[in-house]
C-alpha cells in the first residue's frame, strides 16, 4: 500500500538526549578505521582548535538513528520495514560533534514520493545541543521497495 502524502511536513518529538563521550567517539572512529588524532587525542584537538575530541563527521547516524526509527516504526504511516532499503544519507555539520555533548534530535518527514511502484521517504533530522544549538543536519531517504519488486 503506497504511503500517503499526508505525513510530509510531519514533525516528531526531541528525542532523549544524547551524551557524547570520547569513548563513543573513539571506538566508532576505530570501527571506520579514521585515523585522526582530533579523534583520538583531546591535547592535538585542543591544538586544532577545539575544546575536546570531535567525532568523525558520519558519527551523527550513531545519535540520529534511533530518531529515525521513530520515523520508520510510526504506526500511523504504515511503513512496511520489511521492504526498505537506504536510498540515500547526508550531513550538513554546523560544527562538529564534541566530546561531552548533550545531544537532542528532531525528525521531520520532508517528502514522500512514489517511482515505479516504490516509495521513497525523506527524513531530516535536526540534531541540536539540549541547550539549542543546532549541530548537524542529517537527511536520509529510504526506499520502500513496492510489492512487485
Amino acid at each position: 500500500m503506497p504511503l500517503d502524502p499526508v505525513f510530509i511536513g510531519r514533525s516528531y518529538p526531541p528525542s532523549q538526549p544524547y551524551d557524547v563521550s570520547r569513548e563513543k567517539i573513539r571506538e566508532f572512529a576505530e570501527a571506520i578505521g579514521a585515523t585522526s588524532p582530533a579523534y583520538l587525542d583531546a591535547e592535538a584537538a585542543k591544538a586544532l582548535g577545539h575544546k575536546d575530541v570531535i567525532a568523525p563527521p558520519t558519527f551523527a547516524i550513531v545519535v540520529s538513528m534511533k530518531t529515525n526509527e521513530t520515523v520508520m516504526f510510526d504506526p500511523e504511516l504504515k511503513l512496511d520495514y520489511s521492504r526498505v532499503v537506504h536510498g540515500d544519507q547526508n550531513f550538513t555539520h554546523h560544527r562538529p560533534i564534541t566530546a561531552g555533548d548533550r545531544l537532542v534530535c528532531v525528525a521531520h518527514i520532508d517528502a514522500i514520493t512514489s517511482r515505479m511502484g516504490n516509495d521513497m521517504v525523506t527524513v531530516r533530522t535536526e540534531i541540536s545541543t539540549v541547550d539549542g544549538e543546532p549541530v548537524t543536519t542529517a537527511r536520509s531517504m529510504l526506499v520502500v521497495r513496492g510489492e512487485d519488486a
